[in-house]
């Protein structure tokens, strides 16, 4: 399989000295779905400047589908969408107007333009508000404008920063089934995200940054494999003692609430076989943490310095 995003040995060093980015090398295959993660200045947002020529980099190589971008970035950029972290369209434009404009942009006929506007605005269910100007809508429709504004010209590519920040959760889920929708399509989705549950839902692949180097590169399901231990939290029916001698590490953590982890590979069957003796039904079970943030912990605990 091809690759729709190849960079080699990518710095940014600014001027007073602080590296940004320190030699990322990174793939991401044509029609896969990627999570680029990390804490706050890892460096997520300059490489995602760096591809789209926000940010100029100190060395190293980008292609976007075998462009390179410094030799003909037109090209390059013809094929990506982006989805900026912050707001950044005329909020006294009507929300029609502000995404056939930004096809204007690229060149489209005025009919393709408005063909392709009103596609994306009924898919983002914002048609019945393309009169309105932008500053009336709230902050998820907001986000999804800006997602219909970065698919208008139809790039290979759509890079995602932080596309669900403030909305709420049922409007969050909306938005993930039409990412997923338009991932089918063949488009290659790049995402970055504090919502790790959100990567662990939509990607297939994940690649960790912290300090401006890849730290981790790899299926997501291989990430997760990685956990030795996962919490899981009950609510009984009742109140119940478990045994210190039991085969596992269950804790009381509030009325008719236990804590249990469970060790990579071991079964619940027994617990659930020993509450069924005492009468306890296990009314609802969820995981502690979020598999991927407990994992995203270690790793990055992984590589601080010993004291």
């Amino acid at each position: 399989m091809s690759d729709a995003l190849s960079i080699e040995g990518l710095w940014k060093v600014y001027d007073n000295g602080l590296e940004a980015l320190k030699g990322v090398d990174l793939k991401v295959a044509t029609g896969d779905f990627f999570a680029l993660l990390g804490p706050n200045g890892a460096g997520k947002s300059t490489t995602i400047g760096i591809i789209c020529s926000l940010v100029n980099k100190s060395r190293g190589k980008v292609w976007v589908n075998g462009v390179d971008i410094d030799q003909d970035f037109s090209r390059a950029k013809r094929m990506i969408g982006i989805v900026p972290q912050e707001v950044n369209f005329n909020p006294f434009e009507a929300v029609f107007d502000i995404v056939v404009t930004q096809a204007g942009f690229y060149g489209l006929p005025r009919r393709l333009a408005v063909e392709r506007t009103t596609t994306y605005l009924k898919k983002l269910d914002l048609w019945e508000r393309r009169k309105d100007i932008a500053r009336e809508l709230s902050g998820g429709m907001k986000r999804r404008l800006m997602i219909a504004r970065a698919l208008v010209h139809d790039p290979q590519i759509l890079i995602l920063d932080e596309p669900t920040a403030g909305v709420d959760i049922e409007m969050r889920h909306t938005m993930w089934d039409f990412l997923r929708e338009l991932n089918a399509t063949g488009k290659t989705l790049i995402l970055t995200t504090h919502y790790l549950e959100e990567a662990e839902s939509l990607c297939r692949n994940i690649a960790i940054i912290d300090q401006g180097q890849i730290i981790w590169n790899s299926e997501i399901s291989r990430l997760l494999s990685q956990l030795n231990q996962e919490t899981f939290v009950l609510d009984t029916s009742e109140d119940f003692q478990p045994p210190a001698d039991g085969d596992y590490d269950c804790r009381v953590t509030g009325p008719c609430r236990l804590e249990v982890s469970v060790r990579r590979g071991q079964s619940l069957n027994s617990l659930f076989a020993m509450l069924s003796e005492h009468g306890i039904q296990v009314l609802s079970m969820r995981n502690k943490v979020n598999r991927l943030e407990e994992m995203f912990i270690k790793l990055l605990a992984r590589e601080q310095p010993s004291s």
